[in-house]
């Protein structure tokens, strides 16, 4: 965990990890909340099977803007280096923006993955770490402590070097569920998968069922019972209006008042049918698209036997 403040030392790093192929990267910024942030470290991991933490530098570019220069000319916006980091768009805004290439985001990756194989409570890096990874004692506090102050204290070092650590499992945890997910249609086994979808269809409709119920009855309870929010639900009313006038009137208002309404409209299969030949005289322009619905055969015949 060596943590670098000297300029040159920072450099000759730099300068090393051009030699990576991919890197798992962090930055701690001061006064983040603020207009006038400023980013503080960097934290650069270059090998994932490192759980100790000697593989990490953390690099103190606060108030050094040419160090931050050499790293963005050297690491960001090489292409040949991957840069893994969690909400990269955050950590990249200060690390060449635009310019940054071959970015990985655990955060983009994470929200790819279907619920069922990561049924994660949220995206943050630290509940990925203790679900996916099975760290404990995860401590969040240091996040929001003051990143301008200098001595850093070294719960804030600890803090910092351990997000690398974090980054990069998790970022291989999801490679290998992304994996996961990652079938050939053309070699897909529909035997496997239908009885899959069978069982799946049938337990959904058991829990769906239930869901809807349950929901049912705590909107009624708390209707009855005066509650608008619980600490679980918030209850709350709406209403939508709709707001509907005969098109004639519209028609002849537009003719009056010479108002502009040139915009095209959908025309529905009942318009269509009214209109008849009449449709000839217009301007129509017809989009198609293709979409494809899966029904299962049981539920096809069943919708046959009660239309019989």
């Amino acid at each position: 965990m060596p943590y670098l403040t000297s300029a040159s030392e920072i450099h000759s790093i730099v300068a090393e990890y051009t030699k990576a192929s991919t890197l798992w990267i962090d930055t701690e910024v001061a006064e983040y909340k603020n207009r006038n942030a400023k980013l503080s470290l960097i934290q650069v991991l270059d090998d994932p099977k490192d759980l100790s933490g000697d593989r990490i530098y953390l690099l103190d570019v606060f108030e050094q803007p040419d160090l931050v220069a050499d790293f963005v000319d050297k690491i960001m916006v090489n292409p040949g280096i991957e840069k893994v980091f969690h909400n990269a768009s955050y950590d990249v805004k200060y690390l060449g923006n635009r310019k940054a290439q071959n970015i990985t985001c655990t955060l983009e990756m994470a929200k790819k993955i279907p619920y069922y194989l990561l049924p994660s409570r949220n995206y943050q890096l630290k509940s990925l770490a203790s679900e996916l990874c099975h760290f404990q004692n995860i401590d969040k506090k240091e996040q929001s402590s003051n990143w301008g102050q200098r001595p850093l204290t070294e719960e804030q070092i600890e803090y910092a070097y351990l997000d690398c650590i974090y980054l990069a499992q998790v970022h291989q945890r999801l490679i290998e569920l992304t994996e996961q997910i990652n079938h050939n249609p053309a070699t897909e086994n529909l035997t496997t998968l239908t009885e899959r979808y069978t069982q799946i269809q049938h337990q959904w409709k058991l829990l769906d069922s239930e869901f809807e119920h349950l929901q049912e009855r705590i909107k009624k309870a708390m209707q009855a019972q005066n509650l608008s929010e619980t600490p679980d639900f918030k209850l709350t009313a709406y209403e939508r209006a709709t707001v509907k006038v005969p098109f004639i009137e519209l028609v002849r208002l537009v003719q009056s008042q010479d108002i502009n309404l040139d915009f095209p409209i959908t025309l529905t299969q009942k318009l269509q049918k009214d209109l008849a030949e009449n449709l000839e005289q217009l301007s129509v322009d017809i989009e198609k698209n293709t979409s494809w619905r899966l029904t299962p055969k049981t539920q096809e015949s069943e919708q046959v036997k009660d239309e019989g």
